[in-house]
């Protein structure tokens, strides 16, 4: 009986503790010890440790690309190319045209490498039958027209459509896309216009070599309007 009362009497003096109080404590003196030993790697990361997420590495800004010049890696392949070309769109139109007798120009382009320039060029009988004639844009000399297979009949009849509406020569196209930028044609392209009645176009691009950037004329090809014009400054 003395033994009953001295230990109820030891416990009036505190609250009674209850056993979920007792596990809570248990569970946060656990968290404590795990947040003081930071992360697996040894990084010391106590903010992602005691947060439970790790934080968003940043995003990298795209930047253009340059050469060493300075210059974007078009512009650079335009300075590389374009001087190399000994001869101009106009010879290489002419060439390209008696090498497939009674044809009209359709496109020509400038192509690499820079130690071998080429005009690629496509001309069309009065049928819409498309050749293409390649030229030398050094010597000027052309290697054999082939007949281009992939066009069939609706293809040859929509082209023949446009070179009998297309009352504008490419010549004539690339002298007003000059008239407005002057540099050095790189290429023209006999094309639709979608925003214009149905007209036909000349798509032509000019290259100015004070900057290498290139500039996209479109140029009606029934009165030389100026349709749209664009500089790529890339």
């Amino acid at each position: 009986m003395i033994t009953k009362r001295n230990g109820s009497a030891s416990r009036q003096g505190r609250p009674p503790v209850s056993r979920g109080t007792g596990l809570l404590c248990a569970a946060v003196a656990a968290g404590a010890l795990l947040t003081g030993c930071g992360d697996d790697n040894g990084n010391g990361n106590d903010g992602a440790a005691k947060t439970g997420t790790a934080e968003a590495a940043p995003v990298p800004t795209a930047t253009p690309t340059t050469s060493p010049g300075g210059l974007t890696d078009d512009q650079a392949e335009r300075k590389a190319l374009v001087p190399k070309a000994k001869v101009g769109y106009e010879d290489a139109l002419g060439t390209a045209v008696a090498a497939v007798p009674k044809s009209k120009p359709v496109s020509i382009e400038l192509k690499g490498p820079a130690d071998k320039p080429t005009w690629e060029t496509e001309v069309a009988t009065t049928d819409g039958a498309v050749h293409t004639v390649r030229v030398d844009a050094v010597s000027g000399k052309a290697g054999g027209a082939q007949a281009k297979k992939d066009h069939d009949a609706d293809d040859k009849r929509e082209l023949a459509d446009r070179l009998g509406k297309a009352t504008v020569t490419a010549q004539q196209a690339a002298e007003t896309a000059t008239g407005k930028t002057k540099g050095t044609v790189t290429s023209i392209e006999l094309e639709d216009s979608d925003s214009n009645g149905g007209a036909p176009k000349w798509s032509v691009d000019v290259v100015t070599t004070d900057n290498w950037n290139k500039t996209t004329f479109d140029v009606d090809a029934t009165n030389r309007k100026i349709l749209r014009e664009h500089v790529d400054k890339d």
